[in-house]
């Protein structure tokens, strides 16, 4: 996936000295200011000026928003929430009708786990099967992400955070 690069847009900055004005913000996709700046010369000159000390967070913003679009980049901001919410009855019957996998790697016990729940898994499922430790799971499903074999996304109806594989 392409990124945005700060020098670009500071070249494309530097076409306004040849009348050419908001290059910089069609390449970090600001359309409808840089045809503002296009069709009034950089806002009259000022625009343009008070852009040099823009870029680096336009093209920052753009970059995020090509990571988010492909779904593919680490995101900037790692947010977890440790919930202890010790003996649930209703977990204890899900572990009754789901036994955790006691063969093979942590991977392997994950893969498993994905291919019996048609490819989705909570962060809790994963625990339940690998039988890890909270900092081992994370680790284990970061690797699983950054090699390829899992994207990580939120239920729509819950926004729980959920583990989808190519099994």
């Amino acid at each position: 996936m392409q990124q945005a690069n700060s020098g670009i847009a500071y070249i494309l900055w530097c076409l306004c000295f040849f009348g050419i004005c908001g290059g910089q913000r069609f390449y970090t996709g600001q359309i409808g200011s840089g045809l503002i700046y296009f069709f009034t010369i950089g806002f009259f000159g000022i625009g343009q000026l008070i852009d040099l000390a823009l870029i680096p967070g336009m093209v920052d913003k753009r970059n995020i928003y090509l990571r988010g679009l492909h779904g593919n980049g680490t995101p900037s901001v790692n947010q977890s929430i440790t919930l202890n919410i010790g003996e649930i009855p209703q977990l204890q019957q899900l572990q009754a009708i789901q036994p955790p996998i006691s063969t093979g790697s942590p991977m392997q016990k994950l893969l498993k786990a994905a291919k019996e729940h048609n490819g989705q898994l909570s962060i809790a499922q994963a625990a339940m099967y690998t039988e890890l430790e909270s900092e081992h799971l994370k680790e284990l499903l970061q690797e699983a992400t950054k090699i390829g074999y899992a994207e990580v996304n939120n239920d729509p109806n819950t926004g729980a955070i959920r583990y989808h594989f190519d099994v």
